[in-house]
């Protein structure tokens, strides 16, 4: 190999090295990024939910939830961020000797106005409305109320780590008369921290209290995630176990799962 070529193949080596932590970086950064509910990115969750032990015949409770996140620009110094969630469920005997349902839940569309830049101190909190769409095709799949409320969130990411806190309040305003009324609030602290190499590990809670009956329901969520790259396409795989700490006379008990497929469109 003479001087010319040796130095071709070290130059290509080191192109090759550099262009291969590019990737890892590329991929670290949209995994944490992912841990941002309100970040500047394209996401598409698909995320399933299995439970049990609802009423009395510990029925059973299954849910997909297509969860959509689009970040809009308004101007150079406030972005608009989109997140839906329309849940797809099976259940059997929810609420005692109910047979089994299918289909569409109530849609939970929030939208938050959010710097396009964190403060000075790394914070990123975004405000907004929150709306529930009475989209549900079974009366035992949704409440048959239109519904309001605002939506806030708050978070700091320094290092790998990534601390917040998201919740709404929804009261309902219209639909069905003969439904119960909505007054809910969620709340979901959550705590995620994300290696060089992509993989995320999150705790979070989701839980909610409803007014009308004065119940809490709260989950504890703990998944492991871990951001691919198929043909060039980001995904995320993600898989993870619940505790229902606390729940309704007739809601799940002990433990359930979480797995989801994330689909990325970044910039």
């Amino acid at each position: 190999m003479n001087g010319m070529t040796y130095r071709a193949a070290v130059a290509l080596v080191a192109l090759g090295l550099g262009a291969g932590f590019a990737y890892a970086q590329s991929n670290e950064d949209l995994a944490k990024k992912l841990s941002n509910p309100i970040a500047s990115l394209i996401s598409v969750p698909f995320q399933f939910n299995y439970d049990h032990g609802y009423g009395p015949d510990d029925g059973d409770k299954a849910t997909l939830n297509i969860q959509p996140v689009i970040p809009i620009e308004i101007n150079e110094d406030w972005n608009v961020i989109s997140r839906t969630i329309l849940p797809v469920t099976w259940q059997n005997d929810i609420a005692g000797p109910s047979g089994t349902q299918f289909g569409l839940g109530d849609i939970t569309q929030s939208f938050f106005f959010s710097p396009s830049k964190p403060t000075a101190s790394g914070i990123v909190w975004g405000v907004g409305p929150a709306f529930l769409i009475p989209t549900a095709t079974d009366e035992f799949l949704g409440t048959g109320k239109w519904g309001a409320g605002p939506t806030a969130v708050v978070l700091k990411q320094e290092g790998p780590w990534t601390v917040g806190m998201l919740g709404n309040h929804i009261w309902s305003f219209a639909g069905q008369s003969d439904r119960p009324d909505v007054s809910s609030t969620f709340l979901q602290p959550f705590i995620a921290y994300t290696t060089k190499d992509a993989w995320t590990f999150s705790l979070n809670t989701e839980s909610t209290y409803d007014w009308e009956t004065k119940d809490w329901s709260v989950p504890i969520n703990f998944t492991v995630a871990k951001l691919i790259t198929v043909n060039k396409q980001p995904i995320s795989l993600t898989a993870g176990i619940r505790y229902w700490a606390d729940a309704p006379d007739n809601g799940p008990n002990g433990l359930g799962f979480r797995v989801a497929l994330t689909f990325l469109f970044p910039k």
